[in-house]
This record gives C-alpha cells, sequence and structure tokens, in this order.
C-alpha cells in the first residue's frame, strides 16, 4: 500500500470515528485516536525541546544522537496515523457484521437513510455507521449494551 494513501486513510478515519467513551470497551479505536490526537499536539514540541536540551548538555558531538531522538519522537503520530489507516481498510470480522447490519436496521427503522454493509465491508464502513447511530439513537439503547 501507499505510504501517503495509508497516512490519508489513518487521518479520515481518525476523523470518522465517533468519539465516544462506551466504544473504548469494544474498540481500541477510541485509545488510539486519543494518543494520536496528543502526540500530534505534543510529540514536535517535545521533540525539539529533547534534540536541543541534549545539544546543549553534551554538545554538538552528539548531533546524531539527537537527532535519532527528534525523529522517533515525530514518528509517535505517523505511527497512530499509519495503524489508523491500516486499520480502516480492514475487513469487518462476523460478529461486527452481524451488529453492524442490526445497527442500520434499528436507524433505518427510525427513518434514517443509511448504507448497509456490503460483502467487502471494512472498519471505515463501520465508523460511519456508528458515528451516525450514536448522532441519531437515543441513550437508551446504547444503555443496554
Amino acid at each position: 500500500m501507499n505510504l501517503v494513501k495509508l497516512l490519508g486513510d489513518g487521518q479520515r478515519y481518525m476523523k470518522t470515528w465517533p468519539m465516544v467513551r462506551q466504544l473504548g470497551f469494544y474498540f481500541p479505536e477510541y485509545r488510539v485516536v486519543k494518543a494520536t490526537q496528543l502526540a500530534i499536539i505534543a510529540m514536535p514540541v517535545l521533540a525539539l525541546v529533547v534534540a536541543s536540551s541534549q545539544l546543549y548538555v553534551f554538545g554538538w558531538d552528539y548531533l546524531p544522537q539527537a537527532l535519532t531522538m527528534l525523529l522517533f519522537f515525530i514518528s509517535l503520530p505517523l505511527q497512530g496515523l499509519l495503524w489508523l489507516g491500516w486499520r480502516a481498510s480492514h475487513p469487518l470480522p462476523l460478529s461486527l457484521f452481524d451488529w453492524g447490519n442490526q445497527l442500520t436496521s434499528a436507524l433505518t427503522k427510525m427513518g434514517i437513510h443509511c448504507q448497509p454493509l456490503g460483502a467487502r465491508a471494512c472498519y471505515s464502513d463501520m465508523a460511519t455507521i456508528l458515528k451516525l447511530a450514536f448522532e441519531r439513537l437515543d441513550q437508551s439503547y446504547w444503555d443496554e449494551l
């Protein structure tokens, strides 16, 4: 897969995934999205602080080590986006496929148009349905989980 496409898919998946605490018990995406969002903000600053402090304390002889630490800290948010991009295109297991179809039928009964999961459904399709379901379904439905 193309690396840039995978990063873009991860970014789109991160924006699509509903950030609801209840889903954290069933899906790792909640924790990965939270960590990636924090890493996008904090890691560039932390990378600069670590690299500059290493150069300040040890001098220019430690430039390779400072650059290595800088690249490591900058790579952390990219790792989260890569995982999210990989996960977005990963096919759904049958248990989630059935649950997604149940959500789709519940939304359709309420009169909300939603695309049913096809034979080649992936996690990004599930994220779209979950986002729509959390926006439209009442809290009593989610309390039954």
